[in-house]
């Protein structure tokens, strides 16, 4: 029986949902939301990148959507600077009895962490409508809290966890977002999210609570660290032009903390050249791009992971997997009872139906 999907959004990792939905064997597409008046009208494989038109139409009418009865929405829209936006869409879904699964604002994927004024009324919404809903992804999200605690799995005593993206952002699109977000581009002068103290662990730290509270670890506190190096000269990205004296590249830490020390800490290393901060942490053999988990203690073990596209890019991978972990548990997420639901409620998300 294929489960019946909405894509809601048609930026980066909504391109690739739908991609994903529309060649998923197990699932259906019945439904596009686009909120740009140029994508309203346009079959679904056009906006995807395909050829083969699907005679499914974006549509900003989301009655219609809704009316559509979909088993599950992939709600792919921006979040993070939406919020509120964000949460009357959704908590719209869910009462309508419908699942949802979201790689929008990635503070939400450990509710009992995540903003009680989001998080109560999307409960509310889920429990009116009897429905379940996953926000997921892969930083925060996959490469956070699954992997780390598999590789647990194998020691007898854990000391630390440390989980670190590193990652050179030159060919990544995301200037909206990203870009403006992370402050590349932009002087340290001015208004930069990311270096308004807190900032990152407001979104991180859910991510570090969820590994904690999976391993019985009570934490004191959470601490942060952040740095940021400037461009030597002007030089052109997929963002945009990085103009000598911007911030053009970032790493910055959240720490949990547990008796004075650091037990599961999430790390970003992000740079927009890699010969920027050579002095920041670099992967095995000097890569630039993947993300590395660190596990101290009896044993120790380290994973390396390492995306790539078609095209031998990691961030059109990490766009890719990103989309792919939320369209890939659609299945689960339909299957689980209501509620507010995390990795931990689910059984193993892979590509089921999608080996060549």
């Amino acid at each position: 029986m294929h489960n019946r999907v909405v894509v809601w959004g048609t930026g980066n990792a909504g391109r690739r949902a739908l991609k994903g939905v529309i060649e998923h064997p197990e699932l259906e597409l019945v439904g596009v939301h686009a909120h740009s008046p140029d994508k309203v009208g346009r079959d679904a494989a056009e906006l995807a990148g395909l050829t083969t038109p699907t005679g499914v139409l974006a549509t900003s009418d989301v009655d219609a959507l809704l009316d559509l009865r979909p088993d599950c929405v992939a709600y792919m829209a921006m979040g993070e600077f939406r919020p509120k936006e964000m949460t009357a869409e959704v908590c719209r879904i869910l009462e309508a009895g419908i699942d949802v699964v979201s790689v929008s604002n990635a503070s939400l994927v450990y509710p009992p962490s995540a903003d009680r004024r989001i998080i109560d009324k999307l409960r509310a919404a889920a429990e009116q409508g009897g429905a379940t809903m996953l926000t997921t992804g892969i930083d925060p999200g996959w490469s956070g809290d699954v992997l780390p605690l598999v590789l647990t799995a194998l020691c007898e005593r854990v000391d630390s966890i440390t989980v670190s993206e590193v990652m050179d952002y030159g060919t990544y699109p995301d200037a909206e977002l990203t870009g403006w977000a992370m402050g590349f581009g932009r002087r340290p002068e001015e208004d930069i999210p990311l270096l308004t103290p807190g900032a990152a662990t407001g979104v991180w730290s859910p991510t570090v609570q969820l590994v904690a509270d999976a391993l019985g670890v009570e934490l004191d506190g959470f601490e942060e660290e952040l740095e940021y190096r400037l461009a030597p000269e002007t030089f052109e990205v997929a963002m945009g032009t990085m103009a000598e004296g911007t911030i053009a590249a970032v790493r910055f830490a959240v720490k949990g903390m547990r008796g004075g020390r650091p037990v599961v800490t999430a790390v970003h290393c992000n740079r927009m050249r890699a010969d920027i901060a050579p002095e920041w942490p670099v992967l095995t053999n000097g890569k630039q791009d993947g993300y590395l988990i660190e596990v101290v203690g009896s044993p120790s073990v380290t994973c390396q992971i390492e995306l790539a596209d078609e095209h031998g890019d990691n961030n059109g991978a990490g766009i890719i997997g990103t989309a792919m972990r939320a369209i890939n548990a659609i299945p689960a997420v339909v299957a689980a009872p209501p509620g507010l639901v995390t990795p931990l409620d689910l059984p193993t998300i892979c590509a089921r139906g999608l080996v060549a």
